[in-house]
């Protein structure tokens, strides 16, 4: 396994929501549904000197949670980097929203629409591998470069030239955390729940199986329960899987599904230890759990006491003076997101797609999440952290720092 992955855990974020889905520069964003004019082609995104970027979140839905926090960390780098310099020449950059409403299908149309109608630039988006990977062919047609924040599933970026992430992907996280659960937990066997309508659920949980039955060298070391998204009662699998007494839970999904499952779990009885993937880090999965989600385990991108790059301090105390709290780790993705397009663009000059494309492809930018530059499939090779839930002061604790070659 080729990438480096530093989990990290951030303490919780209350993003407040202005016009554009979150705070920040959200009124200097436009928002595009299904009642926009289709463009002309003297609306270029270049036209006048503005450079257009999409924003490709879910602003409704199952994943809105999680799409405003993103949303909160494009819009602080924005307010940061509201221009950019091309040739010497200076363009306003302006950030038009699309809301993908957690929905694969509603994330191709939203994606066609950014691309054909607002004409823009370049696509930063999104969260959750559900919806990105609904978008990808959209891109790949629409030839528009895009970067994806904490999409995490390979098939997002699979064979597709135009579509990068900022984030480790599924394989490496899978890997980590089946040997957190192999070497820190001195697990041999594993109950794993996994949401069969999710590529993001049913990726992890595959590449956590794989990697854990090759570490223990037994097959029937991981049991097996499935659930679908938007399921409210997971007693059958619970029982099942605690019949068969394993050492720990393994529970990646989206954090309402998640949180829900561990809840009922611990009222059922299940003192076992619980570890996830990165979805979990939002305040919402808090609330869901209560205190029944106090201990349990996750891996994620970013954590404020990791010294990840020179940037990442300022970042950090930056946050934490406008916002009393600690940023969560899809926040600090989504500003390396814009802030690398913009290098981009700066360095090639052109707000033409292809063009930067090709510079985005090349970049080695050192952001607050560590450095970016990405191998053939567009995705990088990152550090990672663990995090620990604490319910009594409603925070993501920095656990470890875990690499695995």
């Amino acid at each position: 396994m080729k990438k480096a992955l530093a989990l990290t855990l951030s303490a919780v974020l209350t993003a407040s929501l202005a016009l554009s889905g979150c705070g920040g520069s959200g009124s200097e964003a436009e928002t595009t549904d299904d009642s926009t004019a289709e463009a002309t082609e003297a609306d270029a995104s270049s036209s006048d000197n503005v450079i257009k970027i999409g924003v490709l979140e879910p602003i409704t839905g199952s994943y809105a949670a999680g799409g405003a926090i993103e949303i909160e960390g494009i819009e602080i780098a924005h307010d940061e980097r509201p221009t950019v310099t091309l040739d010497g020449t200076e363009y306003t950059v302006e950030l038009v929203q699309a809301d993908n409403k957690s929905d694969k299908v509603e994330s191709a149309t939203a994606a066609q629409r950014l691309i054909e109608n607002d004409n823009v630039t370049a696509i930063i988006g999104s969260y959750s591998s559900v919806p990105s990977v609904g978008a990808s062919e959209a891109i790949k047609e629409g030839e528009t470069p895009a970067v994806g924040v904490s999409c995490t599933n390979p098939l997002v970026t699979e064979g597709n030239d135009w579509y990068f992430r900022v984030c480790f992907i599924d394989p490496y996280q899978g890997t980590v955390m089946a040997h957190y659960a192999y070497e820190e937990l001195g697990a041999k066997t594993v109950g794993v729940a996994y949401d069969v309508a999710s590529d993001y659920s049913t990726g992890l949980a595959q590449y956590f199986m794989e990697e854990f039955k090759a570490l223990t060298g037994d097959d029937a070391s991981i049991i097996e329960a499935t659930y679908q998204t938007g399921d409210q009662d997971f007693s059958a699998q619970i029982t099942n899987l605690a019949a068969a007494e394993p050492d720990c839970f393994f529970v990646p999904g989206n954090y309402t599904e998640c949180a829900l499952l561990i809840k009922q779990a611990r009222q059922l009885g299940v003192e076992l230890p619980m570890l996830g993937g990165d979805t979990w880090e939002i305040n919402d999965f808090l609330e869901v759990g209560g205190s029944e989600v106090e201990g349990v385990v996750f891996s994620t991108f970013f954590d404020s006491n990791a010294e990840l790059s020179s940037k990442t301090g300022e970042f950090v105390a930056n946050y934490r003076e406008a916002n009393g709290t600690e940023p969560a780790g899809v926040t600090a993705l989504a500003y390396d997101a814009y802030m690398l397009i913009c290098d981009a663009l700066e360095s090639c000059g052109s707000t033409d797609r292809a063009t930067l494309r090709d510079a985005i492809a090349a970049s080695e930018y050192d952001g607050v999440t560590g450095l970016t530059a990405f191998d053939e499939n567009g995705d990088p090779s990152k550090p990672a952290v663990i995090k620990i839930v604490n319910t009594a002061d409603q925070t993501f604790d920095y656990v470890t720092t875990i690499s695995v070659e």
